[in-house]
């Protein structure tokens, strides 16, 4: 399709678009009065206008029921996560028995790595990606210090070539082969926070188990973004957060994914807790552990179903709309962007620079920009004029287009007012 930035076509576009229902089944904050252009969804989606009856239908239970609401709600308590197994598993491509819900994200990957990462004398290395979000650099430190290794030598960083913001698929896949018989275990953001570059998993996955180690996936950035096929990839384990592109609310539950493979191994440890027990057996008190089959037997605390009913609002939404018809309008809406911005640095004689990849296969719903020459005030400027969009230094600044929620004329505003913040300067 030849694109057109004018308001024309980008209204045109949004006519022709199915999911444009849907932007109106959110609340978007106001800035002078007006809608916001939300472009930060790869941080905190939207809250969806169906997720508070969610909330209040829990509320009202308990009130009216009290304790006897885990077993009498409209959506008892008890059960209340298995909701979750269904549409979960269509959204990240696995088996109902492979996926659950518990926790925060970074909690649960230090869980799943107590089944999985098991290091050796001579098989103790972890692999992951230079520039890794923060949280699992931590991680990945506290983990190695338990085990009593040094981050220094355990920890090995694929690295970006110099001059390059990403890092080449050959470059992961030649670290694999290096690290070899040493390599414990893959563990990767499925997406890089900073740069929107989407990692082939299902290569990755393939190659690290060649050389014996486990993988896993932090899919933060990767869930209810991408196409995931966590089953048929045989990717060992995952978690991901709920509230960025699933617009469950700040620091909601986690989805954790557990291949069917590894649900009857016995001799796998893990942390355990009264209800990661036998569903059927749990009130009798038994005083040794025998899990639930399959992802749920990870869990270990009750359940937050007050947490659970914003992410419940919002897989019922994915249910409805389905991975395929967002991953379309996800590839449109970011590619109109991007000929918005090159069209804008066009037009200011600007030196933007999109570091992420421009290849669609390797990316989804975001766009990291170098903002050349230009300054923090150019960002202030962007968020006095309505549009919510994130900054990291040095000058980079992070769009994400939701297609649940933004339009193609969204795209066009965003372009005339980066416009007058630059000539403004």
């Amino acid at each position: 399709m030849t694109f057109q930035n004018t308001r024309e076509f980008a209204q045109q576009l949004d006519s022709e678009d199915s999911l444009q229902q849907y932007q109106n089944q959110f609340i978007f904050p106001k800035v002078n009065d007006k809608r916001v252009i939300y472009f930060t969804g790869n941080s905190l989606g939207l809250q969806p206008k169906r997720t508070k009856a969610y909330v209040d239908e829990i509320m009202n239970d308990w009130g009216n029921l009290a304790v006897e609401g885990h077993f009498y709600a409209e959506k008892p308590w008890w059960d209340y996560q298995e909701r979750f197994a269904e549409p979960l598993s269509k959204i990240v491509g696995a088996l109902p028995s492979e996926v659950t819900v518990m926790n925060t994200l970074t909690v649960n990957l230090h869980l799943l790595m107590v089944s999985f990462y098991q290091p050796t004398k001579t098989r103790y290395k972890i692999i992951c990606e230079e520039k890794a979000f923060p949280s699992d650099q931590y991680m990945f430190q506290s983990q190695v210090h338990f085990h009593g290794y040094k981050p220094e030598d355990a920890i090995v960083e694929i690295k970006r070539r110099e001059g390059e913001h990403n890092i080449r698929l050959e470059d992961v896949l030649a670290k694999i082969e290096e690290v070899g018989d040493e390599l414990a275990l893959v563990l990767i953001g499925g997406v890089n926070y900073y740069t929107g570059q989407v990692f082939d998993i299902k290569t990755i996955t393939a190659a690290g188990q060649k050389a014996g180690a486990k993988v896993g996936w932090d899919l933060a950035h990767a869930a209810g973004n991408i196409k995931l096929e966590l089953h048929d990839w045989n990717v060992d384990f995952a978690a991901w957060c709920s509230y960025k592109y699933m617009n469950s609310g700040p620091g909601n539950a986690s989805g954790c994914f557990v291949h069917e493979r590894h649900h009857n191994d016995s001799n796998l440890p893990r942390f355990a807790g009264w209800w990661g027990h036998n569903k059927e057996r749990r009130f009798k008190m038994e005083p040794n552990f025998d899990p639930v089959h399959g992802a749920g037997g990870w869990q270990i605390s009750n359940l937050p179903v007050l947490s659970l009913a914003p992410y419940l609002a919002s897989v019922e939404m994915f249910a409805e709309v389905g991975m395929e018809a967002l991953i379309a309008k996800r590839d449109k809406i970011t590619a109109y962007l991007e000929f918005v911005l090159h069209e804008i640095d066009r037009e200011v004689a600007g030196t933007f620079e999109i570091i992420t990849p421009s290849n669609p296969a390797e990316r989804a719903s975001q766009l990291s920009v170098f903002l050349h020459g230009e300054g923090r005030s150019l960002f202030d400027y962007l968020m006095k004029n309505g549009v919510i969009t994130d900054w990291r230094e040095p000058n980079v600044i992070r769009l994400a287009p939701v297609p649940l929620y933004c339009s193609f004329e969204d795209m066009y505003d965003f372009g005339q007012i980066l416009k007058k913040g630059i000539l403004k300067e």
